[in-house]
């Protein structure tokens, strides 16, 4: 690792553990979303809306700490990428809860459940990787599975699509569905981003 001479500041990496496990909390809100009635949803959605603005404070408070910060821990335009990535995965997660029950949807397809999965898996990921930023250590393995695990995504949300224009569906519903399905799989997409990020990091870094 290379050796510095000037102290760094240390509390980014608290803030970025806190920003990663808030995005596990949203995980788990969209995993309670495909058990829940009708009923139950706009309940869910108001408690991913509260995530969400948690996740906003969270990264501007690492904004206002990069603005106010002479030395940091990283490049400065790589704790605004790890941010900013970290903020989309939220956005993507509170936008789909938003839309499920926006337009009304009585039953996600087949296949969701799996977008989900994949997506509270690389939450956990995540959360477990940020607290190694400190040490650059044990991180190799994580962004190697989150981009294993955005492949996975990927295949499932082309299975996804060939389901909902398979003509069991009228044109509505397709349009509905698909917007969905189509932001879960931006919020995989974010995932990578932020993995792809910390690599940067590490071999810049190392």
């Amino acid at each position: 690792m290379r050796f510095r001479l000037t102290p760094r500041e240390t509390s980014f990496y608290d803030m970025f553990a806190a920003s990663a496990d808030n995005i596990v909390t949203g995980s788990k809100l969209l995993m309670e979303l495909l058990g829940a009635d009708s009923s139950a949803r706009a309940e869910i959605a108001e408690r991913m809306r509260a995530a969400e603005h948690a996740g906003d404070d969270a990264t501007h408070a690492i904004f206002h700490q990069l603005d106010s910060s002479f030395i940091t821990p990283f490049d400065r335009e790589d704790i605004y990428s790890l941010a900013s990535s970290l903020d989309d995965i939220m956005d993507f997660m509170e936008e789909a809860v938003d839309l499920v029950v926006l337009y009304q949807v009585e039953e996600l397809p087949k296949g969701v459940e799996q977008q989900i999965e994949v997506l509270a898996r690389a939450a956990e990921l995540t959360a477990e990787a940020m607290p190694n930023l400190r040490t650059m250590t044990n991180l190799t393995e994580y962004w190697i599975e989150v981009n294993r695990l955005e492949n996975q995504a990927d295949q499932i949300h082309r299975k996804l699509l060939a389901h909902l224009f398979n003509g069991k569906y009228d044109a509505i519903e397709v349009l509905k569905l698909k917007q969905i399905v189509d932001v879960l799989e931006e919020a995989a997409d974010a995932f990578e981003h932020v993995a792809n990020t910390v690599e940067t990091i590490a071999v810049k870094e190392s």
